[in-house]
């Protein structure tokens, strides 16, 4: 034991990481294996006046521990942590720079951006991130704050929605709220204003069962977009991965979060977080010295094998986290329990997740994040999805994730968005993604649901701008057009933007319809993109990550009496889907047949596919023996621009057709068509679905 002036100071322990409060006082553990001397700073409320200053007194198992008497939750502290600074070695160390603990569990304060957070001389001549700063950064850092918040050892128990009845939706705890009349305005994006009744409700009424939210960990406003009057929107530059941001969280601090999540799980609706555990706010050498760089910057990060000076860069964003080391994997695993067990989620989208199973040696779906995960006791119970692609050697890994996994499946979208445009000789490759991406997904008892499909995501147009641009118009971005992705595959018919025309009003409308229908009744999982349902427009920008504003927002108020229709037609797709697990099969092996044909109604052959010309194809499916009765259906495809008529093909089980839906009159498609018998013809509208049951 050891004084540090009034400051009475004990040995502690180093088995639980970050600061860890009990009744007498609070225990601080930090890793840095590199680390000579970790000091301890004690602030006062406002976090400007540092109380007192402590040197960690033990140092165990590369773990920097002591224990404060007195400590209560609510104690705002930073770190200061003596080393080498040797940037040719990987160690960037300098006390200068107050540190944030990567396992704090909230933060008090905004960073203010100055030359004072960069390790190195900003006003070098040369080689400046060798230069060493002086500058004092604690004025302008955020403190980290003690927290008590623990687990509730009353914990209801979620929804637990099966796979494969799982539909996401992809939506932002700001976006969503910010603009919504309905939500009091104090709490207009925040999880308070996402938890009101009225809002869940509406979603629970879209029939989806998962609500998807972009990064909620703590995260900073890029120094880039803060010079041009910009912020960080998107949130995808985490500091923090167990404190919420800040400004999402409500009155009641942490709790409101939890208490966001129990009012959707007392509405059915499971929670399921965007995490980036891939890379940090901190960028490259030339970054900011916030946290993990300052603690041990060699063992956080991957850095080139012979100039550690340097970052591995498979992230495109600086810097790339180096889960292959045990106490990094450890922080990783912590976190993502802690998301669990305390705020009470059901699963995780880990984005550029082909990163967490990258090993010295490339992407391996044994590596040691795979393995961690899969033998975790809470962490192998809930839905993990995986953004399957980073931008490293080897980093498209679609359909390479382990068993227990789900993935975006990039390939859905682009087929399906290629097909609805019209694109030649995409058919074929049509036919594998709407049963479920067998090619990819049916191997190691992977099951169709493996394959997380979607048309539109955050990155990217919106479903509105998808038939309504040709181009992206990201000028608001101030990077001259020059950011988001070029190769979207839209089609604007006709008219780049908003028009009068009602006949291109109509197309878009129809083909709206036709790509959330595709979507719903497509074998996988489907993810809706908030705000779809809606036709909400970001006015042709498809990389919004920077436009926290009325342009990345859902703008509420201005729903048209076009755009509840759309909402309608939602809501019944997502019924039909419910209503019949032929649209939603749990296995490649259930006896489903399928069975192709053509528009004369028979059986469509090998040499048909390859036709270059083929836009209309008919999807019969057949499942004995569900629910006593078993299931059929009929799903008609036409992506002409003209009348395609079809040869009804004979069910398989007795009796006749009926039309259940029809994307070009949309909810009331089934009205006059009814009895249909085999062989009688019904004609498909110019880019347009019916399917028949």
């Amino acid at each position: 034991m050891a004084e540090h002036g009034a400051i009475e100071v004990k040995a502690g322990y180093g088995s639980d990481l970050g600061a860890t409060p009990d009744s007498d006082g609070t225990n601080f553990a930090l890793f840095s294996a590199y680390a000579e001397r970790v000091e301890l700073c004690l602030y006062d409320e406002s976090g400007q006046h540092e109380t007192a200053r402590i040197t960690l007194p033990e140092y165990t198992d590369e773990i920097w521990h002591g224990y404060l008497p007195g400590v209560k939750p609510g104690q705002l502290y930073g770190y200061r942590v003596h080393g080498r600074f040797a940037p040719e070695e990987g160690h960037r160390f300098n006390p200068n720079k107050l540190l944030l603990d990567p396992y704090a569990r909230d933060f008090a304060g905004v960073l203010a951006w100055n030359d004072a957070h960069y390790g190195y001389d900003v006003g070098a001549e040369a080689d400046k991130d060798l230069s060493f700063s002086e500058l004092d950064s604690a004025p302008f850092t955020p403190k980290s704050v003690v927290s008590g918040f623990t687990a509730d050892p009353a914990r209801p128990a979620g929804p637990s929605v099966p796979w494969d009845r799982t539909i996401f939706y992809e939506t932002h705890v700001r976006g969503f709220t910010k603009l919504h009349r309905g939500v009091p305005e104090a709490m207009r994006g925040t999880v308070d204003g996402l938890g009101q009744k009225e809002i869940v409700d509406y979603i629970k009424s879209l029939g989806v069962t998962s609500v998807e939210l972009l990064p909620v960990h703590a995260y900073l406003d890029d120094h880039h977009l803060e010079a041009k009057g910009l912020t960080n929107y998107w949130g995808y530059n985490t500091i923090g991965f167990f404190a919420p941001m800040k400004r999402y969280l409500g009155s009641g601090g942490l709790a409101s979060f939890r208490d966001m999540v129990r009012k959707f799980h007392d509405a059915g609706l499971e929670v399921i977080l965007d995490v980036v555990y891939n890379h940090t706010a901190e960028g490259n050498e030339m970054g900011p010295t916030l946290s993990f760089k300052g603690i041990d910057n060699f063992s956080y990060y991957r850095t080139m094998p012979d100039d550690p000076r340097f970052y591995i860069n498979d992230t495109g964003t600086g810097n790339t986290v180096n889960t292959s080391h045990p106490r990094v994997l450890q922080m990783v695993l912590d976190s993502l329990r802690y998301w669990v067990e305390v705020m009470e989620v059901d699963g995780f989208r880990f984005d550029l997740g082909t990163i967490l199973g990258r090993e010295p040696h490339g992407f391996d779906q044994r590596g040691g994040f795979f393995d961690a995960i899969g033998q975790d006791p809470v962490l192998r119970k809930v839905k993990l999805v995986g953004e399957p692609w980073d931008i490293g050697p080897g980093g498209y890994q679609v359909g390479g994730f382990p068993p227990g996994w789900a993935e975006w499946n990039d390939k859905y979208r682009d087929t399906t968005r290629a097909y609805w445009k019209s694109e030649e000789g995409i058919v074929r490759d049509l036919a594998a993604r709407i049963t479920g991406s067998g090619d990819v997904y049916d191997q190691r008892g992977r099951r169709p649901y493996a394959g997380v499909n979607f048309i539109t995501a955050h990155d990217g147009f919106t479903l509105n701008d998808l038939v309504s641009y040709n181009e992206k118009h990201n000028e608001a971005n101030g990077e001259d057009n020059k950011d988001g992705h070029g190769h979207n595959l839209s089609f604007n018919f006709g008219v780049e933007g908003p028009t009068d025309d009602e006949g291109v009003i109509a197309a878009r409308e129809r083909q709206k319809r036709n790509l959330l229908a595709t979507l719903l009744l497509s074998h996988g999982t489907p993810m809706i993109l908030a705000g779809d349902e809606l036709g909400h427009s970001n006015d042709g920008n498809n990389n919004v990550y920077c436009q926290d504003n009325e342009l990345g927002w859902i703008k509420w108020d201005r729903i048209t009496e076009r755009d509840k229709a759309l909402t309608e037609f939602v809501r019944r797709v997502t019924q039909l889907r419910a209503d019949h697990p032929i649209f939603r099969r749990a296995s490649f092996r259930d006896g489903c047949v399928l069975r192709w044909v053509n528009p004369a109604g028979g059986d469509q052959q090998e040499e048909h596919w390859d036709d270059e010309g083929l836009r209309a194809i008919g999807l019969l499916l057949h499942m004995p023996d569900v629910e006593q009765g078993g299931d059929e259906a009929l799903i008609l495809f036409n992506a002409f621009d003209g009348d395609v008529v079809f040869k009804i093909p004979a069910r398989v089980k007795t009796g006749s057709w009926s039309v259940v839906l029809d994307t070009e009159t949309g909810p009331g498609s089934d009205e006059g068509r009814k009895g249909l018998k085999a062989d009688q013809e019904i004609t498909l509208s110019p880019r347009s679905l019916i399917v028949l049951m």
